[in-house]
């Protein structure tokens, strides 16, 4: 099995990333499939537009990947940007994909909802997710529920693709183990981890960049404890018991160890603790959860150049992955090389 995935450079990287995703990137490398992840710097190039600012958080995504125990030698790590033929596919597959499909994506729809511009980049952002996820032949793409569109979005073009460029393909047999006519790309399936797939931010919403409302893996250790113990909360008394709904109560329940966890929520629910107690329990999981990965942040700031050393080496390995898949596009439509 061939597992893809990626996470933009668009900011710091939060704990939302991590259990939304980096845990379980690091989790499935274990398990003797091939593995390869990728820092979306071209998507972040939506929202980023201070070049040095960009390069930056390229490489601190890099950093967030290998600190919380990315094994490059079992998994690729590379940069989207280092891959040209990532942006080739996504003008080909371009050409079949319809109008229609991106007018309705969930995330243009809520960005431009969010006031953010609605520019060529924004609207095609799909596309080139597609062909992230296309160009190496994916069994398996790890996502947030909120990103499962995407993923149909790319089985439904490649689908469309096959169709056009593939002659006696048949979508009900997309390997072509009936008709021997199996498709040039290769449809891949979600994993979405449920019971973390979307994590609270501060605010109550989804925790993201975009909203402010984050809690940073490897931020200054003062402005953790000021994010942490800002969490919305609501006016109920110290001494009756809490609403389950809260996002500090959601933190918990992902960040406290499970052994530990079942205290916490009796006393929750029992009442006789104020907000302000929880949020310091919540605090210490934060740096019992992260204090090694911390550590090894600060010792790979101090040798950037083994950073770039990783990356630069997962790049030549991706694209000799993207090779074949690449080369039978460039023949189906007529692309001499």
């Amino acid at each position: 099995m061939r597992i893809l995935s990626g996470i933009q450079s668009s900011g710091k990287q939060h704990i939302g990333n991590y259990y939304g995703a980096l845990r379980q990137f690091v989790d499935l490398q274990n398990r003797g499939d091939e593995a390869l992840y990728f820092i979306a710097n071209l998507h972040a190039l939506t929202t980023v537009r201070d070049p040095a600012v960009a390069a930056t958080l390229t490489r601190e995504t890099a950093m967030a990947f290998l600190a919380l125990g990315l094994d490059p030698k079992r998994a690729i790590l590379f940069r989207q940007s280092d891959i040209p033929e990532v942006t080739e596919l996504y003008w080909i597959l371009g050409t079949v994909v319809p109008l229609s499909n991106l007018d309705r994506s969930h995330s243009y729809k809520d960005k431009l909802a969010r006031g953010i511009s609605a520019d060529f980049g924004l609207f095609a952002y799909p596309v080139l997710m597609a062909a992230d996820i296309l160009l190496y032949g994916s069994d398996l793409v790890p996502v947030g529920r909120d990103q499962v569109q995407h993923l149909e979005f790319a089985r439904d073009w490649a689908t469309k693709f096959n169709l056009t460029y593939v002659p006696g393909y048949d979508p009900a047999d997309p390997t072509g183990a009936k008709t021997g006519k199996p498709g040039i790309l290769k449809l891949p399936e979600a994993l979405v981890q449920e019971a973390t797939a979307v994590v609270p931010g501060t605010d109550g919403q989804k925790m993201s960049k975009s909203y402010n409302n984050t809690i940073d893996l490897f931020g200054d250790e003062g402005e953790v404890k000021k994010r942490i113990m800002g969490i919305k909360t609501d006016s109920t008394p110290v001494e009756a018991p809490k609403p389950g709904d809260t996002p500090l109560y959601q933190l918990l329940k992902v960040m406290v160890p499970e052994s530990e966890f079942p205290a916490v929520e009796a006393s929750w629910r029992q009442g006789g603790k104020g907000y302000g107690e929880y949020k310091k329990t919540l605090l210490a999981a934060y740096h019992a959860t992260f204090g090694e990965a911390r550590a090894r942040y600060q010792a790979l700031q101090k040798d950037p150049g083994s950073v770039d050393a990783v990356l630069r080496a997962g790049a030549e390995r991706a694209r000799a992955v993207a090779a074949p898949v690449i080369e039978r596009v460039r023949q189906a439509v007529g692309i001499e090389r």
